[in-house]
């Protein structure tokens, strides 16, 4: 039997509930002349067969066919005051949900024209919130019958078009502007979203707040990532695991040789993987027969007389840390030209030559 309701009331907080139905389940019989009290962080909307009768804010209301004219024909003649009728009221939070979580499940691919690969992995997370704009819609489109619509209930949604609109973002953007100058426009980017993202959040009924980006930056497994993504060749990812090799090695104390040894031991360990692939496609016999059967050099062909610390790092097929890091340390000669460092050719032979 339905229960007739004559106080329609939801006191709580909805510290995670969006919305709340009365009844949770089936049809409650409201009399008219009952009373509704709507707290000052919520708005009610009253639902009869499917159809939303009126939304109500803060306040103490009298349900009375006045204040619900559409109630005079969806139920028709009243036999007197107190006829009660069947409906659902739907209470909404309107408090703002702070500080929801978002983060890059996986990397965001962007260009990175002039800079190593061409393209950098990049990722990210930070903080969101948002606000009920529109009960009516947000019941209509989303809740449906539900008793309790929580907020775990849309976060994963919500999360995946904040991602959709920064991966746009970050591709538009990079286009014009390099990865380390893009890291440094974390609000930027953060308005930027908060922007692009806001029709899709008013189509559901909400109002997407604020958007943070607290951090980007590189993905720490560019290399493997970018070749499960098939985007390298072997060759190249053959020279990345020797860049890694090298710069693992010039960290181990236990080497005793230091960055030299680094350098010795990534660009041996590059050449012998090399070979070794080109003797695997066929292509190792007409190098050893055009070579006399030695590896390859360990510099860049063509390489220019003068270098900057990023040619100097390719050339040695080191990291440029490594490269100024030896710079510092007076191990390799470089010349300071206002803030910039210009090394030769000549200069990085002898130190590798010892």
């Amino acid at each position: 039997m339905t229960r007739v309701i004559d106080l329609i009331e939801y006191p709580n907080e909805m510290r995670d509930e969006i919305v709340h139905r009365i009844p949770e389940v089936g049809q409650g019989s409201i009399r008219i002349g009952s009373q509704l009290i709507v707290r000052e962080s919520q708005t009610a909307v009253f639902f009869r067969d499917g159809n939303a009768m009126d939304v109500f804010g803060p306040g103490r209301h009298t349900i009375v066919t006045y204040n619900i004219p559409i109630l005079i024909d969806a139920i028709g003649k009243l036999f007197n005051e107190r006829t009660p009728f069947p409906a659902e009221v739907f209470f909404i939070s309107m408090r703002e949900f702070a500080d929801r979580k978002w983060g890059t499940p996986q990397p965001i691919i962007v260009r990175n024209p002039n800079m190593g690969l061409g393209v950098a992995l990049l990722q990210g997370f930070g903080t969101y919130s948002f606000q009920v704009k529109d009960s009516q819609q947000l019941v209509t489109q989303l809740v449906g019958a539900q008793g309790v619509y929580r907020t775990s209930d849309i976060e994963t949604r919500l999360r995946s078009m904040l991602l959709s609109k920064l991966q746009d973002l970050l591709g538009e953007t990079a286009a014009k502007t390099s990865v380390p100058e893009l890291i440094g426009l974390t609000e930027e980017l953060g308005a930027g979203v908060r922007a692009k993202a806001q029709d899709d959040f008013l189509a559901l009924g909400f109002t997407l707040k604020s958007f943070y980006l607290e951090n980007l930056k590189p993905s720490s497994k560019s290399a493997d990532e970018l070749r499960a993504m098939g985007m390298l060749d072997m060759q190249t990812y053959t020279q990345l695991q020797a860049a890694d090799a090298m710069r693992d090695a010039a960290q181990n104390p236990a080497g005793g040789a230091g960055l030299t040894a680094g350098i010795g031991a990534g660009m041996g360990i590059g050449n012998v993987l090399g070979s070794s692939l080109q003797g695997m496609t066929g292509a190792g016999a007409a190098g050893a027969a055009a070579g006399g059967g030695q590896p390859p050099s360990g510099g860049a062909p063509n390489a220019p007389s003068v270098m900057t610390p990023s040619e100097a790092a390719n050339y040695l097929r080191v990291s440029e840390e490594d490269v100024m890091a030896a710079i510092t340390a007076g191990e390799l000669k470089a010349k300071k030209i206002g803030n910039a460092y210009r090394i030769s050719k000549e200069a990085l032979d002898s130190y590798l030559a010892g």
